[in-house]
């Protein structure tokens, strides 16, 4: 079936057209709107702007997005949206849109978590990968582990108590210079320094939990920054860059090594924007070798947000018989079923 997939959690506009079946996983299209540029001129994402920016974007992509994959509404067996988590008034353009499209063609709604549609990428690389599996996303809001038991059950088993990864990347990034947003800035920087050249503390907190805490790294690089200023000392930003770099990657392998021995999973899917940072792949290549576990990972392509990724995970929504009505929300939180 053709399944319509809308993003627009964040920064990013998007609407794809995914083929799903058994057996199939085929994007027709993947139509992304990106506001970098824009939220560039302030440093990083002004929320309202964002906002603003999704009514301009969403029909218009949307309509590229059809007439990429060569197809019309009445083709269309499913809408699929993110409805949480993210920035509230950014999913509300996406919610409402996707709402009005499926009620006024009467195509099925399905909601989708974000986080969840982050996972679903892996299934459009990697077309054979079932559940149950152990999943690692990490991106600009989140850094956190799932037992996946099956397409639409997530547990989570760990993570962050903090920052993000992606957010403790770009902070320093900014400080250092570089552009927003400085994921694959530091990225590329990282490689050109000395892993060992900085003194840093590990994010993975001590003993058997699988929790990370990005704050004292971020702090510590600060601290240092600050210092070599008041001294007048000259910082070679690949130096820090890449001992910064290992410490964060080094702290998830060390993790994600520890959920893997807890669960006794034997695969491991690596989602969300910072799954694209190559030292951060590398090193659970070699981590998923080491333990003989299968290592699932997204094309860098479909790391960040994406119409393509909403449509995989709201495959399986459909196919559980998850649908959504026009009373259809949005909601900033990860788990807003939870919420008093």
């Amino acid at each position: 079936m053709l399944i319509l997939g809308m993003e627009s959690s964040c920064d990013e506009t998007s609407a794809a057209v995914v083929e799903m079946a058994d057996g199939v996983r085929a994007i027709r299209s993947n139509i992304i709107a990106s506001q970098i540029e824009t939220h560039r001129l302030y440093g990083g994402v002004v929320p309202e702007i964002a906002s603003r920016a999704h009514i301009e974007a969403v029909t218009r992509i949307t309509e590229e997005a059809l007439s990429a994959a060569g197809v019309r509404l009445s083709d269309i067996g499913a809408v699929a949206v993110t409805s949480h988590p993210g920035l509230i008034g950014a999913l509300l353009v996406g919610v409402n849109f996707a709402k009005s499209l499926a009620y006024a063609n009467r195509i099925p709604l399905v909601s989708v978590n974000h986080i969840h549609a982050h996972v679903a990428a892996a299934y459009l690389t990697h077309p054979d990968l079932k559940p149950p599996f152990l999943a690692l996303v990490v991106s600009g809001g989140h850094t956190s582990f799932y037992r996946v038991t099956d397409d639409t059950t997530y547990e989570e088993i760990g993570g962050t108590r903090d920052d993000a990864a992606g957010e403790a990347f770009d902070k320093i990034g900014r400080v250092i210079g570089l552009p927003y947003p400085s994921g694959a800035a530091m990225d590329s920087l990282a490689r050109e320094g000395n892993p060992k050249a900085v003194a840093l503390p590990s994010p993975a907190l001590a003993g058997e939990e699988i929790a990370l805490s990005f704050s004292g790294v971020k702090t510590a690089a600060l601290n240092y920054l600050n210092g070599a200023a008041q001294k007048g000392i000259s910082v070679n930003r690949a130096d820090l860059a890449a001992s910064y770099t290992a410490r964060i990657v080094d702290a998830i392998g060390k993790k994600t090594e520890l959920a893997l021995r807890q669960t006794g999973l034997t695969t491991l899917v690596l989602a969300g924007g910072v799954a694209a940072n190559t030292h951060l792949r590398a090193a659970l290549e070699t981590l998923c070798r080491r333990r003989r576990v299968r290592l699932a990972m997204s094309e860098p392509s479909l790391c960040g947000d994406n119409g393509a990724m909403v449509a995989a995970a709201g495959y399986f929504e459909y196919r559980a018989g998850h649908f959504a009505g026009t009373s259809l929300n949005a909601s900033a939180l990860d788990h807003p079923e939870a919420a008093v």
